[in-house]
């Protein structure tokens, strides 16, 4: 009997030890992330590769620009009208189970775009693959609450985020490598590329089955105290929102915060994916060649870029305590590199694009830990999949919009203009976040011994 009260008192001391909690976190970090990673990769790899396909797919198949840009944007219609149910669903059954459900049902969505030779088929198959894919994102932010305290899921978020970047980086060479292996195994360039990234994909997600676990609680990975003071730390959170009513499904949507988030991820996700559809088609025009391996090489430049931005920047937010402000530079620099890179020779539009991409991608993890810090429970898993579905439909909103001007102006240069514009209003949303009434959004961050006050509005 005193050998279990001593064990259990040994137990409580260490779940309130902060080294016992900073190994939890490190242990976790370096079992969770990498694996997370690699499947964010190779789903932005197979929701974006179609802007390398573009220029073959569209020769072989004859589909204009008018109908490409339709196709691209209703897999976001699919995504958004998914995205809540997925979510809720995760958060049901578990993010072990779901995840790997969705990889391997869009892996296998994507590769049937060999088939898809019509605007008919084109659009259906884009649509399935939204639906497919709906709840990877949301589903991926909600698990990290569960395992990550508010004191580091900025950082953790933005390596997270380096998926995308990492995706058109990598994706980049690896696309073009397949497209031009036109006539292989008897499959056109673009055929080949669809097949092998999305078999990637599926098999990733029966991984996955196998590797993830859905909560600190039942890691058996981990040592006890350090699982205990994880459990500890993110249940008193949860009780924090709760304490603010922010953690049911009905708080979700009868709070204006819900619609404020959502439009400052439209207009970010305006102004990320159409950089990310059009990039490789803007770099094979500055360069005078068509797109294949050399233009998949120069056009992963930005995204490294972005991966070396994404480093600091957003832990910098969260360790000054002034993330509001570094959301709106990060957001700014967006509209300064796009409208730069209309207008200056080739390399000097590659190094303004550097800029856009390095905002694009340490804009959105800054902004989501203001989300994550204020929903919990049921309705974090709603409120982060309804920002999410509501902010995707910028994906629709991006290439259609962008064609229509480019080709009623007759000028390349007004789309970019407008991609950049979208970023300068979400700066100014951005400006107009205010932190949960009385609540800080963020405890006070242990780093090397020092404690530092997280200010929740920035």
């Amino acid at each position: 009997m005193r050998n279990h009260e001593t064990h259990s008192t040994s137990t409580m001391q260490s779940s309130h030890d902060p080294k016992v909690l900073d190994l939890a976190i490190r242990r976790a970090k370096w079992r969770l992330i990498p694996f997370l990673l690699l499947m964010y990769l190779l789903c932005y790899l197979d929701r974006a590769n179609i802007a390398y396909a573009k220029q073959a797919y569209q020769a072989a198949t004859g589909i204009d620009d008018s109908a490409f840009a339709y196709g691209a944007g209703i897999f976001f219609l699919a995504y958004a009208l998914c995205e809540l149910p997925s979510n809720l669903i995760l958060h049901r059954v578990g993010a072990r189970r779901w995840m790997a459900r969705i990889m391997v049902t869009w892996g296998l969505i994507s590769a049937g775009m060999m088939f898809a030779n019509t605007h008919a088929s084109f659009s259906i198959v884009r649509f399935f693959l939204g639906a497919a894919e709906a709840g990877f994102f949301p589903g991926s932010i909600l698990y990290l609450t569960y395992w990550f305290p508010a004191q580091v899921r900025g950082q953790i978020m933005a390596v997270f985020y380096f998926g995308s970047p990492l995706g058109m980086m990598l994706g980049g060479p690896l696309s073009g490598f397949l497209l031009d292996l036109d006539g292989t195994l008897g499959l056109q360039g673009w055929q080949l590329m669809f097949v092998v990234e999305g078999i990637m994909a599926s098999l990733v997600g029966v991984w996955a089955y196998f590797y993830l676990t859905d909560r600190p609680s039942n890691a058996s990975w981990m040592p006890p105290a350090e699982r205990e003071a994880l459990t500890r730390v993110i249940a008193a959170e949860e009780a924090a929102k709760e304490s603010r009513g922010a953690v049911t499904l009905g708080a979700v949507f009868r709070n204006p915060r819900l619609l404020h988030f959502a439009a400052i991820y439209f207009l970010i996700q305006v102004s990320g994916y159409g950089v990310a559809f059009y990039l490789p088609t803007q770099v094979s025009a500055l360069m005078g060649v068509k797109v294949g391996l050399l233009v998949g090489f120069v056009s992963a430049i930005p995204w490294a870029c972005a991966i070396a931005a994404g480093s600091f920047w957003p832990d910098l937010a969260m360790r000054t305590g002034y993330r509001r402000t570094f959301a709106i530079i990060s957001l700014a620099s967006i509209a300064i590199g796009l409208a730069l890179s209309a207008h200056l020779p080739p390399a000097w539009a590659v190094a303004a694009l550097c800029l856009t991409t390095a905002g694009i991608i340490t804009a959105q993890p800054i902004f989501w830990t203001f989300v994550t810090d204020y929903f919990g429970g049921v309705a974090a898993a709603a409120g982060i999949a309804m920002i999410n579905a509501l902010g995707n439909l910028g994906g629709i909103a991006a290439p259609n919009v962008k064609t229509w001007l480019e080709q009623s102006r007759g000028s390349n240069a007004v789309g970019l203009y407008f991609l950049g514009s979208t970023a300068l209003v979400a700066a100014l949303l951005v400006a107009g976040l205010r932190s949960p009434s009385g609540q800080r959004a963020a405890q006070p961050i242990s780093r090397g011994g020092n404690r530092l006050e997280v200010d929740s509005a920035g």
